[in-house]
């Protein structure tokens, strides 16, 4: 019997820009505006339809985990890398040769608060090596293994 694949992610948004209201609202979005080859290779070459995601609120009071994503498409070319207008735009990248890809994520739920940074760090003996953690992470895609979104579920049931 073949291996069964498990892969489970961690995105960050500034709420400003964009929040788990926002895609509540919306429903489903293009991960737009990465521009790191490594979170890019995680959307290429990691993510599959319906990978769980944690959605992250960076950037703000309160940094933490917010709700809880899916992976609702196949990486595909980021449309704000040829567009000049865009804060994103990469001239060195060509349609016939894109240099950025993005995955649409869809909303599942908002958590029933938000599991602020400081509480995730707290718990890093529960979380091991949670990429989140390290010293020096600025990733916006990170992959999460199951047993640590698991541990990070459950600390939205319990008080920090």
């Amino acid at each position: 019997m073949p291996e069964q694949r498990a892969a489970m992610w961690l995105m960050k948004s500034e709420p400003e820009e964009f929040s788990i209201a926002d895609l509540e609202r919306v429903g489903r979005e293009p991960w737009t505006g990465v521009r790191n080859y490594q979170a890019r290779n995680f959307m290429r070459d990691g993510m599959a339809l319906d990978d769980p995601v944690l959605f992250y609120h960076s950037n703000c009071a309160t940094p933490g985990i917010a709700g809880i994503a899916r992976v609702a498409s196949a990486p595909y070319p980021d449309p704000t890398q040829f567009d000049p207008d865009s804060d994103y735009f990469d001239p060195a990248a060509r349609a016939d040769a894109p240099r950025w890809l993005l995955v649409d994520i869809a909303f599942v739920r908002r958590l029933r608060r938000v599991i602020a940074l400081e509480e995730l760090r707290a718990a890093a003996d529960r979380l091991g090596d949670l990429a989140l953690l390290r010293r020096g992470n600025r990733l916006s895609v990170l992959p999460v293994s199951a047993s640590q979104f698991k541990t990070i579920l459950a600390m939205e049931k319990h008080a920090p």
